[in-house]
């Protein structure tokens, strides 16, 4: 097993004891919830006569369900509004600070808790939700949860598991033009399976998630989970320390900062630390990757052939026919010039303020192609703040995209935000399942923001390096 990664140490300081089935019962320093995985659990607790262990560590928000374009209350959708009532609720009688639509700090809960500064390195963290992982870029440990383990959170503030393998994924080398943050998790994935980290932690190292800024970083650990992995992170450095000392939490506890410096560098990997695989990765070979099938790890360049089922592995083979037919796609073509009907920029792996920027110096002085539908879902009301003061909700209406207000919105399809009939959708999301984006029939291909801005303008797939960039000042 591994030694003296940041798992470990994290790991260590957080066990309580280990228990009679043999896992191990971790101290959760940060739980995060929103509307849709808590009920239940707040409703066993009530059963039990249960309170909030502790309502200083739980934060809330809601995401999955909130309209993005009228979020007037009531909410028309007669189930959203329940959920949003009974949060409300729960989080009113425990005491739990609440990230509300009146508040400005709403948003997806992977996007609001970093901003707000209490996601911080050294920290675990969980979440009722798979893309916890996200946190993971801080240098925390970030892992989903289910129901009953919100409610174990809830009532005593600690969780139970088992301890993970760690794989060290090492990305050397610079990345392209074009190539982002979210090519990197697409390639690694391509490369491993989805499957592939079944049984490991990731570790994302080298120099070219170094370089990455923190919502880059973010971008990676939050498709971890895509990848099989039970979590991702990177180690904090100075851009970590950069980012947390702008945030809320340590510009009015300032002397805080300080004070926990040292031990978040002290939970980084030591250099002689064992890993249990190292996997390494040269950035500089990468293009632009987009999906040609129905799970994350079926990616390729933007260029390269989509491949005949024949040619893959035993196991994977079935599961490729069928992703060729459903997204109507032939081996040995590219994904280069396939058809879209919508675009979506948005999720919580890239709708913050530097993925809407990128995007924007894409569309700018463009129109969106006839017949496609273009949406920009902000991650949270301070990114949506911030991306309007500087003018690129108009950038983005100029060309004919739809301005949305924060939310998951199709990332899911839980709101009214959802493809219709057999559209194919060029998404900066995370999941490209069938049904994922709310219709059974519609087609999803994953790619890089740029990338999406690209296919909203062409009307299809194309290679976001073929369009020159504009200046937005």
């Amino acid at each position: 097993m591994s030694q003296g990664t940041l798992y470990d140490k994290v790991w260590d300081r957080h066990k309580v004891t280990t228990l009679p089935n043999g896992q191990d019962q971790l101290f959760v320093g940060l739980h995060l919830i929103h509307e849709v995985t808590s009920p239940q659990a707040f409703g066993m607790l009530q059963e039990r006569g249960l309170e909030v262990a502790r309502p200083d560590l739980t934060h809330a928000t809601v995401d999955h369900i909130v309209p993005t374009a009228n979020q007037d209350r009531p909410y028309a959708d007669d189930a959203a509004e329940r959920m949003m009532a009974e949060l409300e609720e729960n989080v009113r009688d425990a005491g739990i600070q609440f990230s509300d639509p009146t508040t400005g700090d709403q948003g997806i809960v992977h996007v609001i808790g970093p901003e707000q500064g209490i996601t911080q390195p050294g920290k675990t963290i969980v979440c009722g939700d798979s893309h916890t992982s996200t946190h993971g870029a801080f240098g925390a440990l970030a892992f989903g949860i289910g129901t009953s383990q919100i409610r174990d959170v809830l009532a005593t503030q600690t969780i139970a598991m088992e301890k993970q393998k760690v794989r060290k994924i090492q990305v050397d080398g610079e990345l392209g033009e074009g190539v982002e943050a979210k090519d990197i998790i697409l390639e690694i994935i391509r490369r491993l399976g989805t499957e592939g980290g079944v049984g490991y932690v990731y570790e994302y190292a080298g120099e070219a998630i170094e370089n990455l800024d923190m919502e880059g970083r973010m971008s990676i650990c939050n498709m971890s989970i895509e990848g099989g992995a039970r979590a991702g992170y990177v180690n904090p450095d100075e851009t970590t320390y950069e980012w947390l000392e702008q945030t809320d939490y340590f510009q009015e506890n300032p002397e805080k900062f300080d004070e926990l410096k040292p031990y978040w560098e002290s939970i980084r990997s030591d250099a002689d630390a064992e890993y249990d695989d190292v996997v390494r990765i040269d950035a500089s070979e990468l293009d632009p990757v987009v999906t040609w099938g129905t799970t994350p790890g079926q990616g390729i360049g933007v260029h390269d052939p989509i491949p005949a089922p024949e040619d893959l592995a035993e196991d994977k083979q079935d599961t490729a026919r069928r992703a060729q037919e459903h997204m109507r796609v032939e081996p040995g073509e590219t994904m280069e010039g396939y058809d879209i009907d919508v675009a979506f920029l948005g999720s919580c792996t890239n709708a913050r303020l530097p993925d809407l920027r990128r995007a924007a110096r894409i569309v700018k002085g463009r129109e969106v192609a006839d017949d496609v539908r273009a949406m920009v879902v902000p991650g949270s009301q301070r990114v949506q703040r911030q991306a309007e003061e500087e003018g690129l909700k108009d950038v983005f209406e100029e060309a004919g995209f739809d301005w949305r207000n924060a939310g998951c919105s199709m990332c899911l399809g839980m709101n009214e935000d959802q493809l219709e009939g057999d559209e194919a959708c060029a998404s900066s999301s995370n999941r490209n399942f069938v049904g994922r984006q709310g219709s059974k029939d519609g087609r999803t291909v994953l790619m890089n923001p740029r990338m999406v801005a690209a296919a909203a303008i062409t009307g299809e797939v194309s290679d976001v390096r073929d369009l020159k960039e504009v200046n937005l000042a």
